[in-house]
């Protein structure tokens, strides 16, 4: 057994585990203290909203786990049982030019392994969401969605498989890896310039946020605080779901605000200026560019690995494959290697936590901390979230601190101002 393969078996395992391990006692731990309100939150959450939050949570949590053993399963008959293998045995035997030929076997595999997902999204949308009152979404605009997702994913997808793979046959013998991580750079700072007037209008109706005093806040918080964007939008998000959010989106000078029509239907204008002025913390404290620069070092060195195991045949035969090209190497890089560096996820998360606590920080001194905290309770009840997370599970997973942490920060922060 190589030790390719005995890694990726080990991280597999490990990763399963930790997994199932941290699921299990969050459900159990939500469960225990699904019939009592946290003190801190008993004037603005009902025990029966508090109940439904956690009954959200586990039904949530139990799908998840079903997952794990699925993906889990996947990987192994894809890689060591030889799942990738035969499908590119297909495309080997068509009279494809070999780019062609390889573009077709990624592109025909990523379709494969989302379609294999797709009864869990129905189940998800259908069965979960519809039971706890959240999805308005109907078959007919699932599909619909679906198709446009597929389609989205080839009118990009193809181009840029195409230019990998072309790097990739031409320089394979150089540094193409570097080559290959400049154009995935400016492929990535286009599609954030491009996302908001070209790709998010494909699935939503964003129209203009209308007069009034909400407005004048939004634009008097923009004045203070030198933020620039296109516009304010209202998203309907109502359109299948009734889960509310609000977020920036956008590059350079083509930023635009979005509001769920949800989040404005639910939050008075003080309370929606408060999710704004943390929205705007991310932004004064440079964090999307943080992440942005995190994230493109990442895959640097992710592509410098791929550099140097694209040229070892056990990375190959220790992974289920026969056939060593750049396709088959760009294809166990982006399914295998990830597993092998699970434990990047709760350093992101708690790096995301830092974040979302220097966000908080701003809005509090922006427009000060109960506005914020009233919001966030308003958004804790109406989407359900559990208030009573296990410890252990948020730290690893969680990209926002826990309810009672978050609030209590607030609240400490509205007293050191007063």
């Amino acid at each position: 057994m190589s030790w390719i393969t005995v890694l990726f078996i080990t991280t597999l395992s490990l990763n399963l585990l930790i997994e199932l391990w941290l699921n299990v006692k969050n459900q159990f731990h939500i469960g225990l203290n699904r019939d009592k309100v946290p003190n801190a939150f008993e004037a603005a959450v009902t025990l029966e909203a508090h109940q439904k939050a956690a009954d959200y949570s586990r039904a949530k949590l139990q799908l998840s786990r079903f997952i794990l053993f699925f993906d889990a399963a996947v990987l192994l008959f894809m890689t060591l049982g030889g799942g990738f293998q035969q499908i590119y045995d297909y495309w080997l035997a068509t009279e494809l030019t070999p780019i062609w030929r390889d573009v077709g076997f990624l592109l025909s595999t990523f379709w494969f392994l989302s379609l294999l997902h797709l009864p869990f999204a129905v189940i998800a949308t259908f069965k979960i969401e519809e039971a706890f009152g959240f999805n308005k979404m109907t078959a007919g605009k699932f599909i619909s969605d679906l198709l446009k997702q597929w389609l989205l994913g080839l009118v990009i997808g193809l181009p840029m498989l195409w230019g990998v793979l072309s790097i990739m046959n031409a320089y394979f013998d150089q540094a193409w890896w570097f080559y290959i991580w400049v154009l995935w750079v400016a492929f990535n700072l286009v599609l954030l310039w491009a996302y908001p007037k070209w790709i998010a209008p494909i699935f939503n109706t964003f129209t203009p946020l209308e007069n009034g005093e909400m407005k004048q806040r939004i634009e008097a918080l923009l004045e203070r605080t030198g933020f620039e964007s296109n516009g304010i939008f209202v998203m309907d998000g109502s359109s299948r779901s009734g889960h509310g959010n609000a977020y920036f989106t956008g590059f350079g000078k083509n930023k635009r605000i979005v509001f769920y029509d949800t989040l404005l239907a639910s939050l008075t204008p003080e309370e929606v200026e408060a999710v704004l002025a943390h929205e705007l913390g991310h932004f004064k404290h440079g964090h999307i560019k943080k992440r942005m620069i995190v994230s493109f070092a990442l895959s640097f060195v992710g592509l410098f690995i791929l550099g140097w195991l694209a040229k070892q045949p056990e990375f190959y035969l220790g992974l289920g494959m026969t056939s060593e090209t750049p396709a088959t190497a760009l294809l166990l890089f982006m399914t295998v290697v990830p597993v092998m560096f699970f434990f990047l996820g709760p350093i992101s998360a708690l790096k995301s936590r830092k974040h979302e606590f220097e966000a908080d920080a701003f809005a509090s001194r922006t427009t000060g901390s109960a506005p914020l905290i009233s919001a966030l309770l308003k958004m804790y009840r109406d989407n359900a979230s559990s208030l009573t997370p296990d410890p252990a599970y948020s730290a690893y997973h969680d990209s926002h601190p826990p309810a009672k942490i978050r609030i209590d920060h607030l609240k400490s922060l509205e007293n050191r101002q007063a």
